[in-house]
C-alpha cells in the first residue's frame, strides 16, 4: 500500500472531496433508509404488530388487488377460516377511519376491531369489552386522554379502558375495539378481514388469503409510497458507484507514466491492483463512516417530528451498500491498471 498512501497524501485535496461527496451520498441513502422505514411503519405497524399468520380478505375483481378499505366479508366468515385444516385460531378483523372527539379536541383515528387477543401490549387498565376501548401510549398523551375518559368515537360514546403500545395504520394512530363495538362505529354488520395463526388458509367462497407480511399491501397507499422510496434508494446507490468509479478512471489514467515505471521495474500487476482497490476502500470506508455517523446524528433529531427509524438495520445495511457499490465502480475504472503495458504507458508518456 506504499504507493497508495502516497497518493493519498500527495492528493489530499482531491481525496478529501471525493470522501466528502461519498459521505453525502452515504448520509442521503441512510436518511432515506430510515425515512423508509419510518413511513412504512406508519403506514402498516397495526398489522405488523397482529401476533398472526396470515389475513384474509374478500376476493377482489379481476385487476384490482387485495384491500382493507373495499374488503367486506359477512361476519360468519371467521368461522369458516377456523374450519380451514392447520389453522389455529381465527379472529374478525375491521378497519375505518374516523374522527375520536372530547370537548373542543378532535383527532382522526383509525378504528380497529378484533379480539383483545390482538391487542398490543396493555400498559394501563384492562381489556375492553363492549362499548370500550383501548387508546395508544402516543395518542392519549398527546391528546391527554386517560383510563375511563369517556368520548366521542364516530359519533358513539365510549370510554377509555386501556392504554396499549402505540401502533398506527395508513398514517392515522389506532384506536382498539371488540368487532362489535366496531360494527357499532362503523355502521354495518360485516367485517373487514379475518386474520388467522397457523398455516395459510387459502381461497374460499367470496374470499382469499395472504401472510400477514403480503397484508401491507392492502393498506392504502403503502405499496406505491415505498417502491417511490426504493427507487431512490437504488438510483442513489448507482450514482454513488458512477462518482466514485469516474473519479478513479480519470485518477488511473493520470497516474499512467508513474505505474508504467512501477511496472517497468518489475511491480506486477497483482500488486498494482491491489494497491489501487486497497486506495479506494480507504476512501470509501473513511467517506461511508463519516456520512453514516452523521446521517445517524440528524435521525436522532428527525425522529423526534417526524417518522424516522434509526436502528442498526437502518445504518448499516445502507452503508455496507455505499461500499459495495462504491468498490464496484472503483474496481471497474481501476481494471485498466492490471493490463496496462509498460513501454506502451511509458511511450505515450513522452
Amino acid at each position: 500500500m506504499f504507493i497508495a498512501v502516497r497518493d493519498l497524501r500527495f492528493a489530499r485535496g482531491r481525496f478529501v472531496l471525493l470522501g466528502s461527496i461519498i459521505a453525502l451520498m452515504t448520509a442521503m441513502v441512510v436518511l432515506l433508509t430510515g425515512l423508509t422505514a419510518g413511513l412504512g411503519a406508519a403506514s402498516v405497524s397495526a398489522v405488523s404488530a397482529l401476533p398472526v399468520d396470515a389475513v384474509t380478505f374478500q376476493r377482489p375483481a379481476a385487476g384490482q388487488q387485495i384491500s382493507f378499505a373495499t374488503s367486506n366479508l359477512p361476519a360468519d366468515t371467521a368461522g369458516a377460516v377456523a374450519a380451514r385444516p392447520g389453522v389455529d385460531a381465527a379472529y374478525p378483523l375491521g378497519a375505518a377511519t374516523t374522527r375520536l372527539q372530547t370537548g373542543d379536541r378532535s383527532t382522526a383515528v383509525t378504528v380497529l376491531g378484533t379480539d383483545p387477543a390482538l391487542y398490543p401490549a396493555l400498559r394501563q387498565g384492562r381489556a375492553p369489552t363492549g362499548a370500550e376501548v383501548a387508546l395508544g401510549s402516543e395518542l392519549a398523551k398527546s391528546q391527554s386522554y386517560a383510563v375511563g375518559d369517556t368520548v366521542l368515537l364516530g359519533g358513539q360514546r365510549v370510554t377509555v379502558a386501556a392504554i396499549v403500545d402505540s401502533t398506527s395504520f395508513n398514517h392515522l394512530p389506532v384506536v382498539y375495539t371488540p368487532i362489535g363495538a366496531w360494527q357499532r362505529i362503523a355502521r354495518t354488520d360485516t367485517i373487514s378481514a379475518v386474520a388467522s395463526a397457523g398455516k395459510l388458509p387459502g381461497d374460499g367462497d367470496g374470499w382469499t388469503s395472504v401472510s400477514r407480511d403480503q397484508a401491507f399491501a392492502a393498506v392504502g397507499g403503502y405499496a406505491s409510497e415505498q417502491g417511490s422510496l426504493q427507487l431512490m434508494r437504488a438510483l442513489l446507490l448507482v450514482v454513488s458507484a458512477l462518482v466514485v468509479g469516474a473519479f478513479f478512471t480519470v485518477w488511473t489514467m493520470q497516474r499512467g507514466p508513474d505505474l508504467a515505471v512501477v511496472r517497468a521495474i518489475g511491480g506486477s500487476r497483482g500488486y498494482l491492483l491491489r494497491d489501487a482497490l486497497a486506495q479506494a476502500g480507504i476512501v470509501l470506508l473513511t467517506g461511508a463512516a463519516v456520512g453514516a455517523a452523521v446521517a445517524a446524528g440528524v435521525g436522532v433529531l428527525a425522529a423526534r417530528v417526524m417518522p424516522f427509524v434509526l436502528d442498526v438495520s437502518t445504518i448499516g445495511i445502507p452503508l455496507v451498500a455505499v461500499i459495495v457499490t462504491g468498490a464496484l465502480g472503483a474496481a471497474f475504472s481501476v481494471r485498466r491498471v492490471s493490463t496496462a503495458d509498460p513501454l506502451t504507458a511509458l511511450g505515450a508518456a513522452r
